[in-house]
């Protein structure tokens, strides 16, 4: 693209290694980019990150509340991360299966390094959004406050009817649209897929099930981890680090 672009401003060619090397001068570098849909709107996510997010931990505080970060997830057999080894100029083949299917999942994420998840074999409804709440619920000491996407499913009907009827004891709130890169509970799903089931040989629907379950409970013993993934302090920079938030202790 660069190469390309010097041709067509300048009426030069130069080779890739002459790009490289004067992009070096530069003081430039290759580097894994961060995608990020075309539709964020920056400004709702400053309001988000400076405003929103902020009040929302004021809140809780005040009710004694606990926050999660939750979202739903979809796991795939055909899915594959990590490396392997092979002789120098012979790319190796690992074999697997040709068949296709998955898995969903919703999980939660505190900052205190608390993991709750739920698998489904379905689509996530409403149904089954509540009765993940209902999980979270059923061992809660204080109320809590969970932070969604916004998804169809969590602004539905009977969700926000049951939210309602928990008496203070449970409330959602929405992220800006576009914005899982806002989502602490995101890095789970990437720590499943790339360091899980993304480099095991999955033959089977049980299999990937069992996968996914021997993954996720390895998250959950790892608190500290978890905790430090969560990261619920508002930081915003125009020139986005990659870090939206900072640990907290609530």
């Amino acid at each position: 693209m660069v190469q390309a672009l010097i041709t067509e401003r300048f009426g030069v060619k130069l080779g890739h290694s002459s790009v490289a090397r004067l992009l070096h001068q530069l003081g430039l570098s290759a580097q894994r980019s961060l995608w990020r849909a075309y539709q964020q709107n920056p400004e709702t996510v400053k309001r988000w990150l400076e405003t929103e997010y902020p009040d929302i931990r004021r809140q809780a505080k005040r009710a004694g509340a606990q926050i999660f970060f939750a979202e739903e997830a979809g796991v795939r057999s055909d899915f594959h991360s990590g490396t392997t080894w092979g002789p120098r100029g012979q790319t190796p083949i690992v074999s697997s299966t040709g068949a296709r299917f998955g898995v969903n999942l919703i999980s939660a994420i505190s900052a205190q390094g608390q993991l709750r998840f739920m698998l489904t074999e379905g689509r996530v409804t409403g149904a089954v959004f509540i009765e993940f709440l209902k999980r979270l619920l059923a061992n809660a000491t204080a109320p809590l406050f969970v932070i969604v996407d916004g998804h169809p499913t969590h602004r539905a009907k009977a969700v926000t009817q049951f939210v309602a009827a928990q008496q203070g004891r449970l409330a959602l709130f929405h992220l800006p649209p576009y914005s899982p890169d806002l989502n602490p509970d995101e890095l789970v799903r990437n720590d499943l897929k790339t360091h899980g089931t993304g480099r095991k040989l999955i033959t089977s629907p049980t299999q990937l099930r069992q996968a996914v379950l021997s993954q996720m409970r390895q998250l959950q013993k790892h608190p500290r981890w978890c905790a430090a993934s969560s990261m619920l302090r508002p930081r915003y920079t125009p020139g986005f680090d990659g870090n939206y938030y900072g640990k907290v202790n609530n």
